[in-house]
């Protein structure tokens, strides 16, 4: 005699349920930090919004025209993007004057170093949550939503030039969010490029010093300043060993 009532679906076992779970969480109780990593390189993916991936900003140095002991570009970016002058060796500076010396000739040389711009970064590279991340225009940034201060990006860094944020913060602009607990760099201006200026601080105070040794553009566009002196006079790339294609290069080291 057969049955006509529904068949009931058996209920989950308690292995069952592990097992439901586990597929659901991306195995993060079997593997921590694989999902996050996974979800970081999903969100570093896709070209950022209003980020024009034709482009590839950069910035060109010629430290034969960097004084020694200016101070021009670094008082810039402090004001632009709302810092104090720091104090400590910890207190955060996006950009910092590197005195070099060659050895064998004794020629002295005044180099700003900031974040580079890699087209490999190592920061995004290493960062758990995604919060370190490469727009399409090439400009690497840090959300600082997003950003758990584990600093493992300061320390992937090769040039030094990531901060933490130990201090509560006040008086900040509203176009350049900043927070304790969190990484920050150079960001080129990014505010400025969003709204359709064409210069960054430090270049533009360099120029109206009268130094002319920073050149801001896009490294893409065969036509532009920066593109046409990299050509002409050539550039050498911090630590270009290590194949990181930076977006800041320099003349005359």
């Amino acid at each position: 005699m057969s049955d006509d009532r529904p068949m009931r679906k058996p209920e989950p076992t308690r292995r069952g349920w592990l097992g439901v779970a586990a597929a659901a969480f991306g195995g993060v109780a079997l593997a921590p930090g694989i999902r996050l990593i996974e979800v970081a390189q999903a969100a570093t993916a896709a070209p950022s919004a209003g980020a024009n991936p034709k482009v590839r900003w950069g910035l060109l140095i010629d430290t034969t025209k960097c004084a020694e002991g200016c101070t021009d570009c670094v008082n810039a970016c402090q004001t632009e993007n709302g810092m104090a002058a720091p104090k400590r060796s910890t207190d955060p500076q996006w950009i910092r004057k590197v005195e070099i010396r060659e050895i064998k000739t004794g020629r002295r040389a005044s180099v700003p170093v900031m974040c580079q711009h890699c087209a490999e970064p190592p920061c995004v590279d290493v960062c758990p949550t995604g919060a370190s991340f490469k727009r399409a225009d090439g400009i690497v940034l840090v959300d600082r939503h997003s950003c758990i201060g584990c600093r493992y990006c300061m320390m992937a860094c090769p040039y030094k030039a990531r901060s933490f944020v130990h201090e509560p913060l006040a008086d900040q602009l509203p176009d350049v969010p900043r927070g304790k607990g969190c990484v920050e760099s150079c960001t080129l201006c990014v505010h400025r490029i969003d709204r359709g200026e064409k210069v960054t601080a430090c270049a533009e105070a360099c120029t109206k010093a009268g130094h002319g040794a920073i050149v801001f553009g896009d490294l893409n566009d065969p036509q532009s300043e920066i593109s046409r002196r990299v050509r002409e006079a050539g550039s050498t790339q911090l630590r270009a060993d290590l194949r990181l294609d930076p977006g800041v290069r320099y003349q005359g080291l």
